[in-house]
């Protein structure tokens, strides 16, 4: 892994605690249960909850990294991927902005008073836990192996953070009145011609890959479609389907300019200048193409909730 930092297995005390990014959003991104790519012209945003949403925390009960790599990236690309290895995380092309949201499971509205390089400047991140920890990895959920990475913000950045309420555009996920068009997985579904990899393999349950206008996903719990939502609308999104089982996805729609800026509220909604939403572009918005494809409506309103200000954050210390 070249020259890294090794960490204190120590977690440093800080203020627990938790502007929206400026555009969407990725040209394709490509879930997997441990992997995702994005191609992002700006920050997008992650599943969170309306009302009281909480940060993920550093927690004693999370395995600390032992060793890392922080270098800026030097690509001159636009691709971002994140995977999640046996041991650790890989991370390229990744805006620190994008980062922290993911590590404190928050949406771009969520997290305030970053400084203009936040957004800007990319890194390439290799973290791994030492060997005795890697069986741990295995039973923690994703949101939590996110988390992991706050204590190495805290260490190599100088992160410091406190909670703040702020009224928040929030959304809540439903299935609509005629009922659920989705179609649920065939348990055992192989997908050989499916989705690939991103090292060329074929995909399996839980794959993903998101382009402006189209969603396709195989074998995706709702909480992966959540999050593609929270993504594109900058804004939490919460899930009150009570769906419980794994579906094959196939979301098209038209997004316009001001979709792909900050995604609308559906028609007739309040905007945040109290104002109607203007009538979609040509061909379904995101929200008819969810209801008349999928059977699922969003629903939009505004409410405190939990908000993460930056109270300090530095340019990553040397590996």
């Amino acid at each position: 892994m070249g020259a890294v930092h090794r960490m204190t297995r120590h977690r440093a005390h800080t203020q627990s605690g938790f502007e929206r990014a400026p555009a969407l959003v990725a040209v394709c991104i490509l879930f997997a249960p441990l992997t995702l790519t994005a191609q992002t012209a700006a920050p997008a945003a992650p599943t969170a909850a309306p009302a009281a949403v909480t940060a993920n925390d550093t927690s004693a009960a999370l395995p600390v990294f032992d060793v890392v790599s922080i270098k800026p990236d030097k690509s001159g690309s636009m691709m971002s991927r994140v995977a999640f290895t046996p041991d650790g995380i890989s991370v390229s092309g990744m805006p620190l902005h994008m980062l922290l949201r993911e590590a404190f499971n928050i949406s771009d509205n969520q997290l305030l008073s970053e400084p203009g390089w936040v957004n800007n400047d990319r890194f390439d991140i290799e973290a791994k836990v030492a060997p005795e920890d890697v069986p741990k990895l295995k039973v923690l959920k994703p949101t939590d192996r996110w988390a992991m990475l706050v204590p190495v913000f805290q260490d190599r950045f100088a992160l410091k953070f406190h909670h703040e309420s702020k009224d928040l555009t929030q959304y809540i996920l439903v299935v609509a009145k005629g009922g659920l068009k989705m179609k649920e997985a065939a348990s055992g579904d192989a997908y050989a011609n499916g989705l690939k990899r991103p090292d060329g393999k074929a995909g399996g349950a839980g794959m993903m890959r998101a382009e402006p206008g189209e969603l396709i996903a195989q074998g995706a719990p709702v909480e992966n479609l959540v999050r593609f939502l929270s993504f594109q609308f900058h804004s939490p999104v919460l899930d009150k389907t009570g769906l419980t089982g794994k579906y094959d996805i196939d979301l098209k729609w038209t997004p316009d300019e001001t979709e792909a800026a900050m995604m609308r509220p559906p028609a007739g909604a309040p905007a945040d200048g109290g104002n109607p939403a203007p009538p979609p572009a040509q061909g379904p918005s995101i929200f008819t193409a969810l209801e008349e494809q999928l059977g699922l409506k969003l629903e939009a309103h505004k409410e405190p909730g939990d908000a993460i200000v930056i109270d300090h954050i530095e340019q990553p210390s040397p590996n």
